[in-house]
């Protein structure tokens, strides 16, 4: 028998592999983030809300956003905007420190009181399955990968991504569209 033909015959004779079922993610209800506690929280606690989930550093010149985001969170927090704070040290080491160092820093620098969770990675392998989904909702300046820190995502009341902003957009050039889906 010639070598393609037994090549052929064993190829017959071998089984696909049983494959996990994924189950698609259809909206941010359908993950959950660890906080700085180490404990999961479903985002199904935010159903309902106006969402900015935004990747943050403490040591990069675009860290003043935080004051932005703050300022965005005490203007609207009350009408049903969150914002969900996933500090990422991917970016040239910009988010350095434990969690209790980067709270410090946010709250003596800039008076945060968004909910911060456990530090992620954003790209790659590692990043968190939230960040994959958000990027497959939402393309931005380099695809389907987060260009940077601060890099942020509005969501709508529905879990919806209703659009993606890059890490050079202030925070005050998202509020018209705050606005429009605290409305709806």
């Amino acid at each position: 028998m010639p070598l393609f033909a037994q090549l052929l015959d064993i190829c017959a004779t071998i089984k696909p592999k049983e494959t996990e079922k994924v189950i698609p993610m259809t909206s941010i209800y359908d993950f959950s983030l660890e906080n700085q506690q180490g404990e999961e929280i479903s985002l199904s606690h935010y159903q309902g809300k106006v969402l900015i989930v935004v990747n943050t550093a403490t040591g990069c010149g675009l860290t003043p956003q935080y004051q932005g985001l703050q300022d965005l969170y005490q203007r609207y927090q009350d009408k049903g905007l969150e914002i969900l704070d996933i500090p990422c040290n991917q970016f040239m080491g910009q988010a350095p420190g434990t969690a209790e160092e980067i709270n410090s820093f946010c709250s003596l620098n800039y008076q945060t009181t968004f909910p911060r969770f456990a530090k992620a990675k954003v790209n790659g392998k590692e990043a968190l399955p939230l960040y994959d989904w958000l990027k497959s909702q939402a393309a931005g300046p380099l695809g389907k990968r987060i260009e940077w820190n601060f890099a942020k995502f509005v969501i709508d009341r529905q879990g919806q991504v209703a659009q993606r902003f890059s890490s050079k957009t202030e925070p005050s050039a998202m509020e018209d569209l705050i606005q429009e889906l605290l409305e709806k």
